[in-house]
């Protein structure tokens, strides 16, 4: 179904933008004093929003996103425009009419007040790789594809939740006047796969505006954006722009700025100092990544230029299964002493086929049930034919069963609309006995935070069913999305701290048809460079916890889709998980489409505890006259200092 819009005015007047929209005539304000440069401006993400002058006719306004603002008399061109509060700034510096909106790339904290210029006249430009992210927004937001088995993040998902018409796009090297400037257009992906930096040249000045390629000195805004694949995925690609960002990075230095402007962070002065200084940490993070990866089981030509590194965690040799365990596809089955089997995980109706031929043979004489290790489709797919073929009970931890049950209510990696029924749900630490085999569920947050860990035990064997979360060669976390959170006690510093204390003698992934163990040794020293990230990777973002620029959705709706009827009201719980050591502060706003004819709704707040989720509360009106559609709905969001316009979003299926 196509999404449904409504007027430009009323748009306008939800921003409070009318008064300028009404004004006609040139109305001449004196020019605040010029802002003198210390080491790097800081921005207004932390909400102190500002004005700042760099020459009589180059400004940038420091807001939640920074905008610059290139002047000829009473008329503008903007590049990027945040979410629209610059507009009554303007007036009140007498510019009366904005000709033209430059955006760097396409995230919707960049352009959601792009409509209000519309309104005005300004023409908006865009970069030529992203312009169907500005004015065919529909197409994203109504493809299954966006939505379920997302192993590729590109393009990401934060864009605008309507669509806006572009004028004209810009490419790589173009270059043009307007007033007193002179405008060049570099190609700088990394961030977005088609990110633009504009250097500005005016007054004796030269000035770039490079988007989010960097925040300031040796920090970026967040890490989750260079999630990409280069031989695999985009799944598989932690970290994957890197290469990109850094030669874009490159490219900006050599186009030797005075002031690097960025979309969020500081205003910076010493462009060369600040890129060098991040050049050199993003590698420093990525080697520590490298270090105790699973990936290097799978792809080991991925990391051909970190093999038999001496400061890295040497890959275990596999060791056979024991007798009692089959292997099919991502499916574990432990078979007891009279053929009664206990399966974990089923991804593919290849698996229940296998199982049925399996039973009439006379291998095994039944299921008797199914283990579900985590949320992803290649392990939960067929669980819906699984549970028509075999009647026996679904067992697993509350954090997958929370998914698995209701998966319209979340997006997710990997994630599969199937739905699958729970039977029981597990605690943390719980045992039972199935056959001559003791059974140990725990919750085990690794390669996701909606992960269970099970401990098979009989004899001597030990045998502990991880999922996807360790390989031979480490750690699973090559997908920033799935939430790997760092920390002592989380992720999976928890999960190798359970590795220690229960000493299985067998491991076992669900791809990896051997089994695997780790030495004392290796736990400590995986547990050491988790350690030394969550320092390192704090470094990187402007956050007071590393967590805050690794985990995506640490701010999320839920249910993040459901089904409404018009003349109804619809419940979302904003969901913040606070990262850091001290309480903070939620607030939330939910900013209805334009066809809704609705200003945002009333503000609600909440404090979460230190480590705990806050969940605020927003009531959500739908329109007795609403067309059938689907609906994207912004959440704005301030956290703490941070004011983060449009920073969520909740889908309503009218």
């Amino acid at each position: 179904m196509d999404f449904q819009f409504g007027s430009r005015r009323e748009f306008l007047r939800t921003l409070g933008g009318a008064a300028l929209a009404a004004a006609a005539d040139v109305v001449p304000l004196a020019l605040g004093p010029c802002q003198t440069l210390a080491s790097g401006v800081e921005g207004g993400s932390e909400g102190d929003a500002g004005w700042m002058e760099i020459s009589e006719h180059l400004a940038v306004y420091r807001g939640p996103i920074h905008v610059g603002i290139v002047r000829d008399g009473p008329k503008a061109l903007l590049i990027d425009c945040g979410d629209g509060r610059v507009l009554p700034e303007l007036r009140r510096r007498g510019i009366a009419a904005v000709e033209q909106v430059l955006f760097t790339h396409h995230h919707r904290d960049q352009a959601c007040g792009a409509e209000a210029f519309v309104e005005l006249k300004a023409r908006l430009v865009v970069p030529a790789a992203e312009r169907d992210y500005f004015d065919k927004v529909a197409a994203y937001w109504n493809n299954p594809a966006s939505r379920w088995h997302l192993y590729n993040q590109h393009p990401h998902h934060l864009m605008l939740a309507e669509p806006v018409p572009v004028a004209d796009v810009v490419r790589e090297g173009q270059k043009f006047a307007w007033g007193r400037a002179a405008i060049e257009a570099l190609a700088t992906p990394g961030h977005t796969d088609g990110s633009v930096s504009y250097v500005v040249e005016v007054d004796g000045q030269r000035v770039v505006f490079c988007g989010d390629a960097i925040y300031d000195s040796g920090r970026i805004w967040e890490l989750h954006s260079l999630q990409k694949g280069v031989m695999t995925t985009d799944y598989h690609g932690f970290l994957g722009a890197r290469p990109q960002l850094v030669e874009s990075l490159g490219r900006i230095k050599r186009a030797s700025p005075r002031l690097l402007v960025p979309s969020h962070g500081r205003i910076m002065d010493e462009p060369a100092r600040a890129i060098d200084a991040l050049v050199r940490r993003l590698d420093v993070c990525y080697d520590k990544y490298v270090a105790i990866s699973a990936l290097r089981h799978y792809f080991p030509k991925m990391f051909a230029d970190y093999a038999d590194r001496k400061d890295h965690m040497p890959i275990r040799p596999g060791k056979p299964a024991p007798n009692c365990l089959r292997h099919i596809g991502t499916t574990w089955v432990v078979v007891s002493k009279d053929r009664a089997a206990f399966v974990m995980d089923c991804g593919s109706p290849a698996v229940v086929k296998q199982l049925a031929q399996l039973r009439d043979r006379g291998e095994i004489t039944g299921v008797e049930g199914l283990w579900v290790t985590h949320y992803h489709d290649d392990h939960v797919d067929a669980i819906p034919e699984f549970q028509k073929t075999f009647d026996c009970p679904c067992i697993t931890d509350q954090h997958v069963a929370m998914v698995i049950t209701d998966p319209l209510a979340w997006r997710l990696p990997c994630i599969s609309p199937s739905k699958a029924r729970v039977d029981r749900v597990t605690r943390d630490g719980e045992s039972w006995q199935w056959r001559e085999f003791r059974l140990t569920a725990f919750h085990l947050p690794g390669q996701t935070l909606y992960h269970a860990g099970l401990l098979v035990e009989s004899g001597e064997l030990r045998m502990l069913f991880v999922g996807d979360s360790f390989t031979m060669a480490g750690i699973d976390d090559y997908c920033a999305h799935n939430r790997n959170w760092l920390g002592a006690g989380v992720g999976f510093d928890r999960c190798v701290a359970l590795i220690e204390k229960l000493r299985p003698t067998h491991i076992f992934n669900c791809h990896v048809d051997q089994a695997f163990d780790f030495t004392p040794e290796e736990c400590r020293f995986m547990r050491a460079n988790l350690a030394e990230r969550e320092n390192l990777y704090g470094e990187l973002f402007p956050w007071d916890h590393a967590n805050y620029g690794m985990d995506e959705p640490w701010v999320r709706c839920h249910p993040y889709e459901q089904q409404v009827r018009p003349g109804t009201t619809a419940a979302i719980e904003v969901v913040a998980t606070n990262h850091s050591a001290a309480p903070r502060v939620l607030a939330c706003r939910a900013i209805p489409p334009r066809a809704w004819r609705a200003g945002p709704t009333d503000w609600s707040r909440v404090e979460a505890a230190p480590k705990r989720e806050g969940r605020a509360r927003l009531a959500l009106p739908i329109p007795a006259n609403l067309p059938p559609g689907r609906y994207v709905v912004p959440i704005d969001v301030k956290y703490a200092q941070h004011d983060l316009p449009q920073f969520t979003e909740a889908i309503m299926v009218v």
